[in-house]
Order: structure tokens, then sequence, then C-alpha cells
């Protein structure tokens, strides 16, 4: 199976992706060059990449056991944030696989989507209009996502076999997570918004550049941003650190509205979140660093990645820090 995955709505140049919002185009690579883009070659049909998506998952052991469900296989979307050309998105991209994703113990699959950042600190404002755009692409994906799982899930109901071999999870970055729940609030829309109908199984908010308060409905249903991703979400683990300098320059940039997320954890004063949503201080993790370093370092930090992959599998929020 391919060991390199991407979705992308970026535009097309002559040596790589651009910063401009084009129409959605999907690859696939086995070449560990994955900033030569000539080693993507062709993009493929949505068609042709879920044919090979669904092909590569007929190796993960099925699971029928519940007890055993922290074993499955996970298909894992990565969302990157804002500042991030096409090229270094990959760079964080290939780590994250090696380290999570690789060899006979990895998690499974992990596939890239890469949004029209442009790659500049200076240009934070621009991202987040661009993250606002983007939301109906990402939107799309989920909803081809959706439809197959539900359209399995009863099928499974005849026939265990053809029950889902992997589980669907999200692992969003920065800013990347305003893209993320702008398209969930779509999604959720376009399904009649339901409730508890499981699209992600665990949706890993990772310095996120969003408002604190985004789960202030708690257990209320109404309507917001947050009321969608809980609702599609299995489990939402926020993970934050009041010394991240990026997401300083992000409330400054807004001079208005709540806290980061992903510097000052869930907004507790208007009550509690949701059942399935935590939050995860990992300052601790990040004591030796720069300020400046902490807003990517939960990609670097052994300690946070091994934090990551307990999430993904599934285990109980009591035992994921040692």
């Amino acid at each position: 199976m391919p060991q390199y995955w991407m979705i992308s709505n970026r535009n097309l140049e002559d040596d790589g992706l651009g910063s401009t919002q084009d129409r959605l185009r999907y690859w696939t690579t086995d070449g560990e060059q994955l900033t030569k883009f000539a080693n993507w070659g062709k993009p493929l049909s949505a068609a042709a990449f879920k044919t090979q998506l669904l092909e590569a998952t007929k190796d993960f052991p099925l699971i029928t056991d519940p007890a055993d469900h922290q074993q499955q296989k996970h298909v894992v979307l990565y969302i990157h944030g804002f500042n991030n050309t096409w090229d270094g998105a990959l760079v964080r991209y290939q780590e994250l696989c090696k380290k999570l994703f690789s060899g006979p113990d990895g998690m499974g699959i992990c596939v890239l989507f890469s949004w029209p950042s442009d790659g500049m600190a200076t240009n934070y404002l621009p991202d987040r209009r661009d993250a606002v755009a983007c939301a109906q692409d990402l939107a799309d994906v989920f909803t081809l996502l959706y439809d197959y799982l539900e359209k399995q899930q009863m099928a499974a109901e005849a026939d265990a076999e053809k029950a889902c071999r992997a589980k669907l999870s999200v692992i969003a970055h920065s800013m990347g997570n305003f893209v993320l729940q702008k398209a969930m609030q779509v999604v959720w829309t376009r399904k009649n918004r339901p409730l508890l109908v499981s699209l992600l199984n665990q949706l890993l908010m990772v310095a996120a550049d969003v408002d604190n308060d985004l789960f202030d409905s708690g257990e209320a249903v109404d309507g917001s941003d947050g009321d969608a991703i809980a609702n599609l979400t299995y489990r939402v683990s926020a993970l934050f650190s009041g010394r991240d300098a990026a997401l300083g320059l992000s409330a400054g940039m807004k001079h208005f509205g709540k806290r980061r997320l992903g510097r000052s954890g869930l907004d507790r004063v208007a009550g509690a979140p949701p059942d399935n949503v935590w939050d995860l201080d990992c300052t601790a993790f990040f004591e030796q660093l720069e300020a400046s370093e902490v807003h990517t370092a939960y990609f670097t930090e052994d300690k946070v990645l091994t934090i990551l992959g307990r999430i993904l599998t599934g285990l109980d929020r009591q035992f994921i820090v040692e």
C-alpha cells in the first residue's frame, strides 16, 4: 500500500503547491522525498483515492471483541496550522508518520490535509480568512467519509465481517483546528444535526488556535460549532500550554474575544464542557524549551508523542499521563 497520502485544495504550481485555494486534489506516494513534488505523480480522482485507501485497510485486523478496541488501527487525518508552506507541512507530516504510523506496530494510516496557508508569520489574518474559506472543502471530505461509515455500519449489522477495520480520527494543529471547527458545523448541518452519531473516534486538538469557550454549551444542544464537534466525535482532547508564544501572537492579533484554547485550556467559567471533551496541560513537557519552540514541540517531544498515541488508542484519560 502507499506509504504517504495527501489531500489538498492548494493551487498547483510548476514545482509544488501554492498558497491560493483551488479544487480538491488527491495524491499518494511511496517516495521518501516528499518535498520533491515530482515524487507525488499525477493527482488521483476522489474515487481512486478512496479505493486505494479502502484496499490498504483490508490488511488491518478485524476487531470484533469490544474489549480489544485499543488494538484497532486508525485512519488519521492530519490538518496543519497557519504559517505552513506546502513543503513545510509535508516535513511535519512525514515526521508524524515515522513516529506514530510506521512499521508493523504503527497506528495505521495518516493522511495530510494541506490547506492554503500563506507560510508567513506576518499573514495571520489572511490565513484565518483562508481557513474559513477552506472549511467547505474539508467538509466535503468529511461528508464522503460519513456516508461511507454510515453505510458500513448498516452492513455490519447483517454481517460482522463487513465492519470497518479502522477508526477515523483527526489530529489538528494550531489554526488547522479553526478549519476543522467550521467544517464540522457544515457536516453536522448537512446531516440534519444528528446527536451522538460519531464521525470521528478521536479528535486531538493540538495547540488549538480557537476560542477557549468553544464548548461552553456543555451538555445542552445550542447548534454551536462546539456542539457540532462534540456530537460528531467520540472523544475530544485539547492539548495546551501557557508557554505557547505563537498563540500569544494570535491573541494579540485578535484584540477581542476569548483566550486561545491551545494556550489556556477549556474555559470552565460558564460551566462544565461536554462529558466527552477534556483538556491536558502539556507545559511540564516543555520546560527545557524556549517559548518560541513550544507551539510545534508537541510533534518533536517523545513524551508528548507517546501521549498522542495513547489518546488515539482510546485509553481512558486517567491513564494517559503516567
